[in-house]
């Protein structure tokens, strides 16, 4: 019998935590679409990546339901199904900001990013998610979007990534059904453009959780918050 080769999408994967879970997907012989949301930035991850494994681009701005629905329409036509989803891109962490200062047109552009976009690619790509036999979903959240970190700082990346792990909870109830997993992961503090020099955690270190999320075979993790591999408090 042959093997079907898995399929794996990630957005954000031009750099930082997104390549490496690429990357480290594509060591595992997954077939990876890296996304990113400037065209431009494709044929370098593809050159990047492609020493890897099996690896195609795709361009993907998930606050833009053309693009969502492009690289849907894509992966349709050259796959007909979707195994692994990696809700990746994320931005803005606004250290400069309190809750009490907040510029909320920053807020806005925050959610829509790190919130609403991944609540569109899920929705888009559930079609082709239900067609595969083992889906996994993957949203790349943080501790500061946890109940307890909520004091204040960081606000519009605190609370978008608050309700990231809303919806993670929301979709795991309501794709249960449908033997669709759905977790949420904290990479932890790395170094990225984000993260900054000084962080603790390689991109490697963060993306491992990520990787070994996104190819769990346990069916009742579902709805989860991870952190190293183990479960942490939402």
């Amino acid at each position: 019998m042959k093997i079907q080769t898995r399929i794996a999408l990630v957005t954000g994967a031009n750099r930082g935590i997104g390549h490496a879970v690429a990357k480290g997907l594509l060591q595992k012989g997954i077939k990876v679409i890296a996304t990113s949301r400037k065209e431009s930035d494709g044929q370098g991850t593809v050159e990047r990546l492609s020493a890897f494994g099996d690896v195609i681009y795709q361009q993907l701005d998930v606050t833009d339901i053309s693009s969502v629905e492009n690289a849907f329409d894509f992966v349709r036509t050259e796959f007909g199904k979707l195994d692994i989803l990696v809700n990746n891109a994320g931005i803005n962490y606004d250290s400069w900001h309190n809750v009490q200062n907040a510029d909320l047109d920053e807020v806005r552009v925050t959610l829509e990013t790190n919130t609403l976009g991944p609540w569109q690619t899920i929705q888009t790509f559930l079609p082709l998610l239900r067609k595969s036999e083992s889906a996994r979903i993957v949203n790349v959240s943080s501790g500061a979007g946890s109940l307890s970190s909520q004091t204040g700082g960081t606000p519009a990346y605190s609370l978008s990534k608050l309700a990231l792990n809303g919806l993670t909870l929301q979709f795991a109830g309501a794709l249960k059904k449908d033997r669709i997993l759905v977790n949420a992961v904290c990479p932890g503090w790395v170094r990225t453009d984000m993260g900054g020099s000084g962080a603790t955690r390689s991109v490697e270190e963060g993306a491992d959780t990520i990787i070994w999320a996104a190819l769990l075979e346990n069916e009742n993790l579902t709805g989860k918050f991870f952190r190293d591999r183990r479960e942490i408090a939402w």
